[in-house]
């Protein structure tokens, strides 16, 4: 089965707007991964961030990264002239857990980035997203997740476009759309990375749950022993 191309999706999403400009609910985790977003995409919508990342651990982590993004808007020009905003939700870790029933699916806290624990955790936060999103009447909704390598673009676009289609089918189908997108193409990932060094951004070392955290530094300390041997 030949893949989607969901930024070429977006590509054309974009150039059919003409002068209008559509509101936009975009989920962010974090300050690098927002810069390359919002360059990107502020001029053609009117955007307001959802930072929703009860998955983040420890909680010190969750408020660093969240700072992170709140001191990058003011000084990020793109930001600065479309008037993007920023929206902190609540701050929940057990329901990270439960959405994602780690109780009952134990071995998902020693699976690898891109498995079935992060498909639950990209469709508990952009089902939340969603909610606020038709909540308060955006046209669109979106995440910035896709801008990592270490993130399933397939499977967060593909949860996007069902929690569309599921509103679409009910009685008072909602105006919010899903917006298509893997911004890590067009050289969006190596982007995001030249400019959190240009402004100084502190970039996390694991995705942010426990179970990344702990098999991000397990992996990292058996490469080390692996250089010593």
């Amino acid at each position: 089965m030949k893949k989607i191309d969901y930024q070429k999706q977006l590509d054309t999403l974009i150039s059919s707007l003409g002068n209008t400009r559509p509101t936009l609910l975009l989920h962010a985790c974090c300050g690098p991964c927002s810069s390359y977003v919002i360059e990107y995409i502020a001029k053609f919508f009117d955007i307001t961030i959802l930072y929703n990342n009860p998955n983040i651990y420890p909680s010190e982590e969750y408020f660093r990264r969240l700072n992170e993004l709140k001191n990058l808007l003011p000084r990020f020009p793109e930001a600065l002239k479309n008037s993007v905003k920023l929206v902190e939700d609540t701050y929940n870790p057990e329901d990270f857990y439960s959405a994602i029933d780690i109780k009952n699916s134990p071995e998902l806290a020693r699976e690898a980035e891109k498995g079935e624990r992060c498909r639950r955790c990209y469709e508990f936060r952009l089902r939340r997203a969603y909610s606020y999103a038709v909540m308060h009447g955006f046209d669109y909704f979106c995440t910035t997740l896709s801008i990592s390598p270490f993130k399933d673009a397939e499977k967060i676009n593909t949860i996007g476009m069902q929690l569309e289609l599921t509103a679409a089918l009910g009685t008072v189908p909602a105006k919010t759309k899903w917006l298509p997108s893997d911004f890590k193409k067009k050289g969006g990932f190596q982007r995001s990375l030249a400019l959190s060094t240009e402004y100084g951004l502190y970039r996390q070392q694991y995705c942010g749950c426990v179970y990344s955290k702990t098999n991000t530094e397990a992996a990292r300390a058996q490469s080390e022993k692996n250089k010593i041997i």
